[in-house]
Formats: structure tokens, sequence, C-alpha cells
């Protein structure tokens, strides 16, 4: 599937760049947010502090499999980030990649200038937070000697599950990442063993379900336990103990080790600019999805109201309503009405659709 160019564009020196719309977060609701906006005529700019879109989709889980895109019964994670390149290659989106937005302030004519750590700087019209959880870092596993081991052995992230066939895997973690990782490299693996602190998991039931057959049918082993200590010969891993619940000890054959322990989720910079939060997240209403400060908008994992949801088609819902508020909040004269990609010659000019 080919892509929209996401060259990073290099750092602008002397005047700032003019953005009617400046993006920051390439994950998928920041890319739909484009979609939605080049709707309307709108274009935009996407930052970000990773070197490529796609956010944690492409970061933590690229192969992951997710069920709940309309229309896609299932489609990977990378696979929705490719798609949605595909799908915004009409609007000419400006990526600048690689780089973190440290301020935000607003002007006196009351746009916006932004700032990043690589020197671009922007005015902008209005501004969409899309950041996810912000900045974040892997938990990592905390035993002696394991740094060395960090992307040759132990992983936090699994970019190609091919290189773990034949191997003696190791899984740490109850929540969906590890779970669906466990069965997705159950058939590729030589032994594959979960190990999970507590006997309740997090991850969604039926995968739960799934994994305990497997246990059953004696394919793979499952333990109540934590991790304790690495095993190593001729700097090579070869096994992990793990501590259980009354305290004994087992050395479990480890050549590779997942850990998913979660996020450490920071929203770094974006916690100092003025804008209401609510359990680290950013407050918006419900109408426009804008922060408490106008023409500041959030929408995915980012932000907060009654009723949120963290899903990524929730995200997609709040860009779409966002795109118009944006537009009103830009052009507040300009009579605003809703078009249908279907049937309306004006959006597929804007898409590209032939006569």
């Amino acid at each position: 599937m080919s892509q929209v160019s996401t060259q990073s564009a290099a750092p602008q020196a002397g005047a700032p760049i003019d953005a009617e719309v400046v993006i920051i977060g390439a994950g998928p609701c920041g890319l739909f947010q484009v979609f939605e906006l080049g709707l309307l005529g709108i274009g935009a700019h996407l930052v970000d502090s990773l070197a490529h879109p796609g956010g944690q989709c492409t970061e933590l889980y690229p192969q992951k499999p997710i069920y709940d895109i309309p229309a896609l019964p299932v489609c990977g994670a990378q696979e929705l980030i490719d798609r949605l390149l595909e799908q915004i290659k009409p609007f000419h989106p400006q990526f600048h990649l690689g780089q973190e937005v440290t301020e935000l302030s607003r002007r006196a004519d009351g746009r916006f200038d932004l700032r990043t750590a690589a020197g671009t700087h922007f005015n902008a019209g209005t501004v969409v937070l899309a950041a996810g959880v912000g900045s974040f870092q892997p938990r990592r596993i905390g035993l002696e000697g394991a740094e060395a081991f960090e992307g040759d052995a132990i992983h936090y992230r699994v970019r190609e599950a091919a290189a773990f066939a034949g191997k003696d895997i190791v899984v740490f973690g109850g929540g969906d990442s590890a779970l669906d990782w466990t069965l997705e490299l159950l058939e590729r693996a030589k032994s594959l063993t979960l190990v999970h602190r507590r006997a309740e998991f997090r991850a969604a039931p039926a995968s739960v379900a799934k994994m305990r057959e497997a246990v059953a049918a004696g394919r793979m082993r499952c333990y109540e336990a934590v991790p304790h200590a690495l095993s190593s010969s001729a700097q090579r891993l070869s096994g992990v103990t793990v501590k259980r619940p009354d305290g004994a000890l087992e050395t479990l054959a480890a050549e590779q080790v997942l850990v998913f322990f979660g996020l450490h989720p920071k929203l770094g910079p974006i916690a100092e600019w003025g804008l209401e939060l609510e359990k680290r997240a950013l407050k918006v209403d419900t109408e426009k999805f804008q922060t408490n400060v106008p023409g500041v908008f959030a929408v995915g994992d980012i932000n907060t109201y009654p009723g949120k949801k963290k899903l990524i088609l929730s995200g997609f819902h709040e860009a779409a309503l966002a795109a118009f508020a944006i537009q009103h909040h830009l052009y507040p004269q300009k009579r605003q009405f809703l078009q249908y990609t279907t049937t309306s010659p004006i959006m597929h000019q804007r898409l590209g659709v032939p006569d």
C-alpha cells in the first residue's frame, strides 16, 4: 500500500511557519483529524516526538490485531496506520517528526506560537492535541543486568513476530498486550510461558479463556509469580527466575523475554501550558472537544469528559466533531453545513475523486 510522504520537514529558522492547524501527535486520532479537516478544506501540520507516524500502534504493537474498526473485521495496528496515511494523501499534510513541542502560548491576535525542541516555530490559528497518553516509556522489568539484553533478548514491544520462531519465550504481564502476544506467538515458539503477578487478568475475557485452554492442553504454561533474576551463558540470556506468592523460586528457560507492564505516561510540557487537567488528562467539552483555552482542542486518549471511553473509534468521532468546531473558530463568518462524501462535488474535488 503506498503511503503519504512522511519525511520530516527540516526545522525552519527565521519567520515562523504559518499554519491553520497544528496537530500535536501523529497517532491514529491525529491522522484522522487531518482527514476530517481536509474534507473542510483546512490544511494541517503534524508534530510528533517519534521519528515516524503511528503513535502507540507503530511504536508498541505494530502487529497487534484490532477488531473494532468499523467495516474492518480485523486490522493490524500498523496496517491501520498505513490505511490512514493513504486516506490523508489528498490533503498533503506536512509532518515534523522526531520533534517535541516544548512551548505553546497565545498571541495577542488570538493565534498561537508553538516551538519545538528542534527549533521549529509555528504561528497557528488552532492547535489540536492528539498526543495519546503523552510521551511514554514502557515500565521495565527492573532486574539486575536486564539493560544489557534490551532489544536483543528482552523486549517491551514486538516488531517482527517471525523473529521469535523456535525460541523459548517467557511473557510477563496480564493485560491485553501480554495476552495478545502470548496467543500470537504460541504457534511459533519452541516453548512459551506466561507469568503474571496475580491469578486475575486485565485482558479481554475471550483472550484469557483461549490462554487457559492452551494451558489445559499442555501447549504452554502459566505462572502466578513476579520476575526475580536473570540467567545467562556466554553473554546470552538463557533463563529467568520467578518468585511465586509463597516465596518459592523457579527458573524458566528463556531465550526471549517479552515484558508488558504498561507505560509510564508523561504529559511533559503539555502540563505546563495552562490547560485544565483531570487525572492527567485534558478536560474538554463534548460539543467541540475544546479545552478551557479557546482554539486549543484535544482528541483521543489525551482528553477526558463524562462517559469517556479510550477507544480508537471514539477518538475518530471526536476528531470529526472537532473539525467543524475548528472551522468555525478559524472562519466564524463562513456558513457551515454538512456535506456528504458520497454526493458532494466539493468533497470529491478535495479527495481527488475522478469525475
